[in-house]
């Protein structure tokens, strides 16, 4: 029987690699190179001037001939997809991280909207769409007379004046 001094660092060392041994297990399916579908949302911007509502969307590397746009109602859905590119075959991935797959974003429209007068527009990777606001809740100019005379006008509740 042969006896061995002890030495606490080789005991850390074998528990350090048991204990990577036994991520890398684990982990494995959460780190595969193989690219998987995504059901995704684009990130978006919305906001409103007098005459419109704008939507803005980040939709880097997406074929616009892919992006449906509809208007019912009060919402406005944009769908698509990200297409995956050709995997080159005899290239070695180590990373895939880009999404590819559909994506959707509904919102709810903030006013009503004239959706057979919409425009979209997609420039960069960024989809713009500008919906005309209806008739109804545009502001409206109001021409004040005093006397027989213009005065000034009213935008949206506030006197400004006349030109």
């Amino acid at each position: 029987m042969t006896l061995m001094r002890w030495d606490p660092f080789r005991e850390l060392t074998w528990l350090e690699r048991t204990v990577d041994e036994l991520f890398r297990e684990f982990a494995r399916p959460f780190f595969q190179v193989e690219r998987r579908e995504w059901t995704w949302a684009p990130a978006m911007d919305m906001y409103e001037t007098d005459d419109a509502v704008v939507v803005k969307l980040a939709l880097p590397g997406v074929d616009p001939d892919k992006v449906e746009i509809r208007v019912s109602g009060d919402l406005l859905t944009i769908r698509g997809r990200l297409e995956d590119e050709v995997v080159e075959e005899d290239a070695t991935y180590y990373i895939r991280e880009r999404r590819v797959g559909a994506f959707s974003r509904t919102i709810q429209l903030p006013v009503p909207v004239e959706a057979d007068e919409a425009e979209a527009v997609f420039e960069n990777g960024v989809l713009t769409l500008t919906l005309p606001k209806a008739e109804e809740v545009r502001p409206k100019t109001i021409a004040i007379t005093t006397n027989g005379k213009k005065k000034g006008r009213l935008l949206r509740g506030k006197k400004a004046e006349s030109k």
